[in-house]
């Protein structure tokens, strides 16, 4: 058995596996599940496993735990291992997917990640955690200027509104100037799912590959799912589990075995 931990900006994603079986995923909201289970020893961080209830005190016992976390601002977790987002992201896809080549386009909470994998090892990746504008975070603000959920923002890509915007501050008030001209609400969320997709094109270009894996929680965008396939004209893939990628790839990388995403 093998613990997969991922502490995202948003959420702190969670996997058990069983060699290259899902046994179990879990998600919580990251700073709630550091106030009720989490403290800092010595500039480590400590979780308490146990505590909170998703893995048994015999599967903790047994497991080897991987840990990753957001940005640059990873912290040790006392007891297990620690690697990079990227790495645990394209071990995550490789596992997901089964794929051996491919770009890896993961758009979190707050940064955006895209990897080049050539016969399953990670050849080059660029990340923008500068700015959350091509991030789900982006989508969460401009849904609740239009008042609508994220599952209805997601649901609209055809003839979207043209926003130019490229900063997430700027693009709220361009949006409302366009609510105002009256243009209807499903061309709008069009706009907004359209937008996220030119941000991350240069950093798609950098990669050329016929297949791109969507992953994390803007995956389950189903707009910007097909307005990608459009922009790039290639074949996109979601895999079953998009959101909790990261922590499959943590626990995958526990494999002594290969196929772990290393150089």
């Amino acid at each position: 058995m093998r613990i997969g931990i991922d502490l995202g900006s948003r959420k702190a994603k969670f996997a058990l596996l069983d060699g290259e079986r899902i046994v179990r995923l879990a998600d919580h909201d990251t700073v709630t599940f550091y106030k009720r289970y989490g403290r800092l020893a010595e500039d480590e961080l400590e979780l308490d496993l146990a505590a909170s209830g998703i893995f048994s005190a015999d599967e903790l016992a047994g497991a080897a735990v991987v840990v990753t976390g957001y940005g640059r601002n990873t912290l040790s977790l006392k007891g297990a291992k620690v690697i990079s987002e990227i790495r645990a992201h394209v071990a995550g896809a490789l596992l997901q997917t089964g794929l051996r080549d491919f770009t890896l386009l993961d758009m979190g909470g707050q940064d955006t990640k895209v990897a080049l994998v050539r016969e399953g090892k990670l050849a080059d990746f660029v990340m923008n955690d500068k700015c959350a504008a091509s991030s789900g975070r982006y989508l969460e603000n401009m849904a609740a200027i239009l008042e609508l959920s994220l599952d209805e923002l997601s649901s609209h890509w055809e003839d979207p509104v043209k926003l130019d915007a490229t900063c997430g501050i700027f693009g709220e008030s361009e949006l409302i100037g366009q609510i105002l001209r009256g243009h209807p609400v499903e061309r709008l969320c069009a706009g907004v799912n359209q937008t996220l997709v030119t941000r991350v094109m240069p950093m798609l270009k950098r990669f050329a590959s016929e297949t791109i894996v969507l992953t994390g929680g803007v995956a389950q965008n189903r707009g910007v799912v097909r307005l990608l396939e459009e922009k790039t004209r290639l074949t996109v893939i979601v895999p079953e589990h998009p959101q909790h990628n990261g922590a499959i790839g943590c626990a995958k990388f526990g494999d002594p075995g290969p196929g772990t995403g290393d150089r």
